[in-house]
């Protein structure tokens, strides 16, 4: 941290969602931004910490999705709606920004996240910026996807790999904030604290959703599907992903991951369970998560994948 000269142009934070990687590209900016560090970390009292924590620190952007009516004269008539994507505009009005010089003569830092949601326009953009870096600029790419970014961008940039924190520290950390069952809900987010922490609100709906998935066979598509959507396309294609990877675990190993508080009614499933099948409808859920937040009749679309997964069940 002391080091600043000797950080790259651009560094890649790249690892599962809710592992706190943004928290810590942001902690990283505070330490290199502070005029008087402490130890490698932010003061906290300085103009330039006080800058950032109202958030209009001269030498520091944040390049994320925006919001659909954001700017507009409507915007406050009207609920907005948050962009799936950064736009090139976005990316583009950083050539101006850059063409300036920084305010304290120092680093100037550019944190975009998460990076996944940058288009094919806006990352060619970016690539440019990457190719010829401007001087004492850091760029911080935040991603949980590293796979959706172009393959340049990443050559471009120093990746450092944010791993999982000990399971028994997280579990600890989650009963601190005051979460009951703090176990079973990282189970279930494959390990990642913060993402557990947010699960919360969600959880009985989740819970609910379980007990429509156990009824293999006889469960009823038209009336589950608007069920499911309350999560949103993406956290219904989770559950049932999720749903799914146990019950071939099941059928294979006699072994769950995510649900072991189902595993009687999975065990009861796995016997009528035409593994072909199940196999075919995972893909599919694959392939129909590359495009979750397409803006296609989503319920028509989850009706067709639970009526599909019905059929995974021989009869």
């Amino acid at each position: 941290m002391q080091r600043k000269n000797a950080l790259p142009h651009a560094l890649l934070l790249r690892g599962r969602a809710g592992i706190g990687k943004h928290d810590f590209a942001l902690d990283l900016t505070r330490a290199l931004l502070c005029s008087q560090p402490n130890n490698s970390e932010a003061c906290g009292a300085c103009p330039s910490c006080v800058w950032l924590a109202e958030g209009n620190h001269p030498d520091f952007r944040l390049i994320s999705p925006e919001n659909e009516d954001e700017g507009s004269e409507e915007a406050p008539k009207k609920k907005t709606a948050k962009k799936s994507q950064i736009s090139v505009v976005q990316i583009r009005q950083l050539f101006d920004y850059l063409s300036l010089s920084s305010h304290q003569q120092g680093k100037r830092i550019i944190l975009i996240s998460p990076a996944e949601t940058l288009n094919l326009a806006s990352a060619n953009a970016l690539l440019k910026m990457l190719e010829e870096p401007p001087a004492n600029t850091l760029f911080l790419l935040v991603s949980s996807q590293p796979q959706r970014l172009l393959p340049t961008i990443i050559s471009r940039c120093q990746a450092l790999d944010m791993t999982l924190p000990d399971r028994q520290e997280a579990i600890s950390w989650l009963k601190e904030q005051g979460m009951q069952d703090a176990e079973v809900v990282l189970d279930y987010v494959a390990g990642s604290p913060l993402l557990a922490l947010r699960m919360q609100t969600q959880l009985e709906t989740s819970r609910g959703l379980i007990k429509q998935l156990a009824q293999g066979a006889r469960l009823d598509p038209f009336t589950s599907a608007p069920l499911f959507l309350s999560l949103g396309m993406e956290g219904a294609l989770e559950t049932l992903q999720k749903w799914t990877f146990d019950l071939l675990n099941c059928k294979l190993t006699q072994q769950l991951h995510y649900h072991v508080q189902q595993a009687n009614a999975l065990q009861a499933l796995c016997k009528s369970v035409n593994l072909s099948v199940l196999m075919r409808f995972q893909q599919m859920l694959v392939e129909a998560k590359k495009t979750a937040n397409h803006p296609l009749s989503n319920e028509m679309q989850l009706e067709n994948m639970l009526l599909q997964y019905t059929h995974i069940f021989k009869y």
